[in-house]
């Protein structure tokens, strides 16, 4: 009974640390709740005489009923056909607390947040327990089933996937190359919420001449293209499911997007932002402003 106490102590005074990483990996704060109840079940009936680490052995058990939270996840979503809405669909902190799901968002970054969201499980892990909590590769490798290379492998493509940064980038080049990212994340898959967030209130989407000429009131399905669309929640309906093949690039250093056609740049998506909300985007496929246009891919 003594030791059945004190190891209930003991992951009482990890609690907060392992509450961090489980919100982390899941993105919920709900979910991350439900997630150390089963660890807790797992811990209080397994046998931890002959462990040396318990805290490294706590991390080890939160991380994995996490994992396979994680791939529950992705399997209900491979069971759904291609034309359901919600098949890839990301999720920004989903759960039944809104306030607490908003601040866990807040205090990790919605872009940051999002981006997670599309990483393969075994990706998301490695990445949020090494880069974010220092946990060794070794640890890491046995928990995903690799090897400790291949667990530095998952959290490196991870980390391209969400920094996606070259070294010359400054912060806040790479947080708005984030938030752009982000973005066209959630468009691509119309999580309308994620496109809310993301999108200052007073957000203006406007085109071009040459954007109009080319069909795009059609493909946009809005006819004030050109003279401008205003306010979020129009622009977030706007995006929505589309700008599938837009790609991120930096437009004269500036975070954008691009949309390429037989390896020529179409249509460049230039990109306003102010205190981490995008406050204005522009389409333009005029060729001679592209080709005035410095575009790094």
């Amino acid at each position: 009974m003594e030791n059945a106490e004190c190891l209930a102590e003991r992951f009482e005074a990890a609690r907060p640390r392992l509450q961090r990483i489980a919100q982390r990996i899941l993105g919920s704060a709900t979910e991350s709740d439900d997630a150390l109840q089963e660890s807790w079940l797992r811990i209080s009936r397994a046998d931890v005489a002959g462990v040396e680490n318990l805290e490294g052995w706590l991390t080890t058990v939160v991380a994995r009923v996490c994992l396979d939270a994680l791939k529950r996840r992705e399997s209900r979503r491979e069971e759904l056909t291609p034309e359901d809405p919600r098949t890839n669909m990301v999720t920004i902190a989903p759960g039944e607390r809104p306030e607490e799901e908003a601040i866990l968002a807040d205090s990790i970054g919605i872009a940051l947040l999002i981006l997670l969201d599309v990483l393969p499980p075994a990706e998301r892990v490695a990445f949020v327990l090494h880069d974010m909590f220092d946990v060794p590769f070794h640890d890491i490798a046995e928990l995903v089933g690799r090897t400790t290379e291949a667990a530095r492998q998952l959290a490196s493509r991870a980390r391209r996937r969400v920094r996606g940064a070259s070294a010359g980038r400054d912060a806040l080049t790479q947080r708005h190359d984030e938030l752009v990212r982000a973005f066209l994340a959630a468009s691509r898959v119309g999580n309308f919420s994620a496109l809310l967030a993301l999108l200052d209130p007073g957000a203006r989407l406007r085109a071009d001449a040459a954007v109009v000429a080319m069909g795009g009131a059609a493909y946009w399905q809005n006819d004030r293209l050109q003279t401008g669309i205003e306010g979020a929640d129009a622009v977030a309906r706007t995006f929505s499911r589309r700008a599938r093949a837009a790609r991120s690039a930096l437009i004269d250093g500036t975070p954008g997007a691009v949309w390429m056609h037989a390896g020529e740049v179409r249509v460049a998506f230039r990109f306003r932002i102010v205190d981490d909300r995008i406050t204005a985007i522009d389409l333009i496929a005029d060729r001679a402003a592209i080709a005035q246009s410095v575009i790094e891919r």
